[in-house]
């Protein structure tokens, strides 16, 4: 494949964090796109200013999209930059970039066509997980199965993700969800061309940072959807 890594990094309240990601995110990436997400702390602005890194490019949304919109922003300009694989990273240190080649390598081998995170492979890992994220996310995960027919597939609000480019082409990006259902909502969308998907085992990092993300808010806003494209599947395939 031609045209290289591409690393996307949607950020939204993450200045305190956004540097030390880019800082480690390894030398086999050649393409680092920071979208800021009309962050109220200006990440972007502040990237610009600190950080000297030529892989950066930062993008600014001129309003606030949510992750999935902020995401889609990045993926556009990869995939017009001549990128082969892209890379989803958030920016709060939640998730390592030593991890990266663990995603991009089965894109590369031509076994997937997206990769994403798994944070329920290892029970004794799992331990270290808040207990209402485990509840929530299992929970979330049998919807998914559900609405998307990607039976093998686990963790489903998991934000790192790798995808070949060309695939991501073939995505309808104006009708995916925009906000927190984006991840859920892509793997619905990868169904409908088919793409392969494999989990990638990995471990969450629990630090300072704070989710944006509260699943007791978006349990019934994600039940109603799973459940429209639940009847959308079955109506595409039958």
């Amino acid at each position: 494949m031609l045209g290289g890594i591409a690393v996307v990094v949607p950020c939204y309240r993450v200045r305190n964090h956004i540097l030390d990601v880019i800082g480690r995110i390894g030398h086999e990436c050649s393409r680092i796109y920071v979208v800021d997400d009309c962050c109220p702390e200006g990440t972007g602005e502040f990237v610009l200013e600190r950080c000297c890194d030529p892989r950066v490019t930062v993008i600014t949304n001129p309003t606030n999209l949510g992750v999935g919109g902020a995401v889609m922003a990045g993926y556009r300009q990869a995939i017009a930059d001549g990128a082969s694989v892209i890379v989803k990273i958030d920016g709060d240190g939640q998730m390592d970039p030593a991890l990266l080649p663990l995603f991009v390598a089965p894109i590369l081998s031509g076994q997937a066509d997206y990769t994403k995170g798994n944070r329920f492979y290892d029970l004794s890992s799992i331990a270290r997980m808040p207990k209402v994220r485990i509840f929530g996310n299992a929970v979330l995960s049998f919807m998914s199965k559900l609405s998307t027919g990607y039976w093998h597939v686990f963790d489903p609000t998991n934000g790192y993700t790798a995808i070949e480019a060309r695939v991501a082409s073939r995505l309808p990006f104006d009708r995916i969800s925009s906000r927190y259902f984006f991840e859920s909502d892509m793997l619905f969308r990868l169904n409908t061309i088919r793409a392969v998907i494999l989990d990638v085992p990995m471990d969450a990092n629990y630090g300072d940072e704070s989710s944006n993300l509260q699943i007791s808010r978006i349990f019934h806003e994600f039940l109603l959807k799973h459940c429209r494209n639940f009847a959308k599947r079955i109506f595409y395939s039958y």
